[in-house]
């Protein structure tokens, strides 16, 4: 794993948090809201904000990100606070970062909200993969960020006090060109051994599917409550904290329905608003348990303020990768406290097949949800039959992923399957379906 923690003293770091709202611009969130979710991220990441730069712009400035003036507050504020670190709460350019560094020093360090949160997930991340996920998305974050700075990066790579030795630079080559090359050489090794832990999660997934398990999969914004709740219905034992992203590694628990009926449930990484791309192309693996789910179990705060904005970030994650049209049951959780939006108000009802309003924490309605879930399993999974030529041999793969195959028969018009799945997965493939 790459050094890149930026906590690695006894006292906190001490930071400012700068934030620009575009005019004109509709952003998810407000810019006071979304610093004081940056504000968590950077508790959560081990430092100490101590003070916060605001500026509302007609355009991001193309140098500095917020204009020289405010940039000059900025330095002026870490002066007054002895505050090493500035966080901007966007992805910066690597001109940005570049420039800013430039202006604010040498001994100023300078990240986005983005390599915040890399830098949480690096903190947080206990297996193999999860390891692996981090540290590709911290390289393909670094690669164009590379300054003469950031030279001899890749020694620090291959795990904790660990070094992986450069190449010699050829003739006229710079460091920062070996540095570079060194990176992608990474990255590449890194991806391969990523493809091996996606390839081994998709037999555990043929496997679970040729059960006849259903599989459900919890999504959610960080700190919904995801992890406590898997371990109200399974005992799972998943670490839980009041903090984003205490859990980045996915468990998966058999779950037993009033009826007596088994499904699988997963739980998975927790969405926020600006999640890196980078991050969420290096978590493909983890990320296809969401996309090859039965149902989804889309869990809210419905005590948070921000609960709507939310809903639509997880929405607008889901559609990014490409999540086909699964059942959802909406699941107001933290029912105990009292809501700051009615939720009976909330247009997002129409999309799932059911809601219901629980506390993971205390247990309330526990029964309820597995009554929904097993309701909606029974409404959404159908036999179906599918006759797909043999030239599509991608569509049988991914059927073989996506649903419970019953019986396969190889035809002469192709493969002829008998399979188990939610209408809405059968609607997809309708144009392969007899009878």
């Amino acid at each position: 794993m790459p050094d890149f923690h930026l906590v690695t003293q006894a006292e906190p770091e001490r930071a400012i948090l700068v934030a620009a709202e575009v005019s004109g611009s509709r952003p998810l969130m407000s810019m006071t809201d979304s610093l004081s979710e940056l504000m968590q991220l950077a508790d959560t990441a081990g430092m100490s904000v101590v003070g916060q730069v605001t500026q509302n712009v007609k355009s991001i400035n193309p140098a500095t990100y917020i204009g020289p003036g405010k940039l000059e507050e900025v330095q002026q504020l870490m002066t007054e606070t002895s505050a090493k670190v500035v966080v901007f709460d966007d992805e910066l350019s690597p001109r940005h970062q570049r420039e800013i560094e430039k202006r604010l020093g040498e001994d100023i360090k300078v990240i986005d909200r983005s390599a915040l949160i890399l830098d949480i997930f690096a903190q947080h991340a206990q297996t193999r993969e999860g390891s692996l996920q981090v540290e590709l998305a911290q390289y393909e974050y670094r690669k164009p960020r590379l300054t003469r700075q950031w030279t001899h990066l890749a020694r620090q790579g291959g795990g904790k006090g660990s070094a992986a030795g450069v190449g010699l630079r050829g003739p006229g080559e710079t460091q920062l060109e070996v540095d570079q090359r060194e990176i992608t050489r990474k990255i590449t090794k890194l991806k391969q051994e990523l493809e091996a832990v996606r390839a081994h999660r998709g037999r555990q997934r043929t496997q679970r599917a040729r059960s006849g398990l259903p599989m459900i999969a919890l999504v959610g914004y960080t700190n919904a409550g995801k992890s406590t709740l898997i371990n109200t219905l399974t005992d799972a034992g998943t670490y839980v904290a009041d903090q984003l992203f205490a859990t980045l590694d996915p468990t998966t628990r058999k779950l037993d329905l009033p009826s007596g009926r088994q499904t699988t449930i997963s739980d998975t990484v927790g969405f926020i608003q600006k999640l890196p791309t980078a991050l969420i192309a290096a978590f493909r693996a983890t990320l296809e348990e969401v996309a090859e789910a039965d149902m989804l179990l889309h869990v809210v705060d419905m005590s948070h303020p921000n609960v709507l904005q939310h809903i639509e970030a997880v929405e607008d994650t889901l559609a990014e990768i490409d999540v086909p049209p699964i059942p959802r049951i909406l699941v107001w959780n933290k029912a105990d406290q009292p809501p700051l939006i009615d939720p009976t108000m909330l247009p997002h009802q129409r999309h799932y097949v059911g809601e219901v309003k629980v506390s993971a924490q205390h247990g309330i309605n526990i029964d309820g949800l597995l009554h929904a879930i097993e309701q909606g399993l029974s409404q959404t999974l159908r036999t179906t039959q599918l006759l797909i030529p043999y030239s599509r041999g991608d569509v049988v793969s991914a059927i073989y992923q996506h649903a419970n195959v019953i019986d396969r028969q190889d035809v002469q018009e192709g493969v002829k399957l008998t399979l188990r799945v939610s209408s809405a997965l059968a609607d997809y493939y309708e144009e392969f379906q007899v009878g």
